[in-house]
């Protein structure tokens, strides 16, 4: 029973969103030219349900490069007014488009010059006639069966507004890392911004030989450095190949079975050529994604020369968060 309950909550739902489709109209396009051409900030509006969608709107619009932020219409009205500038935009939520607080605020926002776009369920209404600009966001029924608590009419407002914040990233030609710079902190950050140069080893902490070096030099040089892996260098300084621990486990069963000395060896003779690489420049992410579609640990950085300039190990990047 609670199970088809559920159900029917998030096809009303769904179906709230799936009508909003076909209202996607030239209202939606002046709305977006109103905030494109927006001197100053997207002011956010709502009170109640309305209002805590609001504020997520308003979250959205700032952190995908649309200023903006949320004014309660109860603290408004009680002064807070004084956050909205003249060059500044308006977008106010109201179901009912009569919500007290909201229509207490209209005329002081009038007077002051401010644009306003209104997402309501209600066309007719006087939030909606004092606006400049009218997006119907009505539902058919609430998912409430009390036909009470806000439900669709929310959720249908938040995905207006998610529609209105994307098409504006689109249009301001947001990129990637735009995203980062309002986004510095968390694991999200650090996939964004932390480049493989900020956590690679440099000088002596890069495991390193000669092509000429035997395996035995190979093998002191991977445990001393701890990295599971050397590189292997022409004499010019360029990398001809990798020998990794796993290199030397496969060498010491061919040798075995063949009654060779493996530790007698040349370097270049068990090496894996043209190994996986990355730039210092690259995303600690691109580091991540190299080593797990190659099933790698440790990831050498070069240069354009292919010459060492550092190296990156799985561990570093547990470290650092960006796994």
């Amino acid at each position: 029973m609670s199970q088809e309950k559920a159900k029917k909550v998030l096809r009303i739902e769904a179906d709230a969103i799936a009508r909003l489709i076909e209202r996607v109209d030239d209202n939606f396009d002046r709305a977006i030219d109103l905030i494109m051409n927006c001197k100053g900030r997207v002011v956010v509006t709502g009170m109640g349900k309305s209002g805590h969608i609001g504020n997520k709107i308003a979250a959205t619009l700032a952190s995908t490069g649309t200023p903006a932020l949320f004014l309660h219409p109860a603290e408004g009205i009680h002064g807070d007014l004084g956050m909205v500038t003249k060059g500044d935009i308006v977008i106010a939520l109201s179901n009912s488009g009569e919500t007290e607080e909201l229509s207490r605020m209209l005329p002081s926002l009038k007077r002051i010059g401010i644009k306003i776009i209104a997402l309501t369920g209600s066309t007719d209404s006087t939030l909606a006639k004092s606006s400049d600009v009218v997006i119907d966001v009505g539902v058919k029924e609430e998912a409430c069966p009390l036909g009470l608590a806000p439900t669709a009419s929310t959720t249908a407002t938040l995905a207006m507004g998610d529609a209105l914040a994307v098409v504006l990233l689109d249009r301001r030609g947001f990129k990637e890392e735009d995203f980062a710079c309002y986004h510095p902190g968390g694991s999200l950050g650090k996939r964004l911004l932390l480049r493989v140069r900020d956590i690679m080893h440099t000088g002596d902490s890069i495991p390193i030989v000669s092509d000429e070096a035997l395996v035995k030099d190979a093998i002191y040089e991977i445990s001393s450095k701890k990295m599971g892996v050397t590189a292997v260098l022409d004499a010019s300084g360029r990398l001809l190949g990798v020998i990794s621990d796993g290199d030397l486990r496969r060498w010491m069963e061919r040798t075995e079975q063949a009654g060779e000395n493996l530790l007698a060896k040349k370097a270049r003779e068990i090496m894996t050529r043209d190994p996986k690489v990355i730039g210092k420049d690259a995303l600690a992410a691109e580091a991540v994604a190299i080593m797990e579609n190659s099933s790698i640990t440790c990831l050498l950085i070069v240069d354009a020369g292919k010459r060492p300039e550092g190296v990156v190990h799985l561990h570093d990047l547990l470290k650092a968060g960006v796994v």
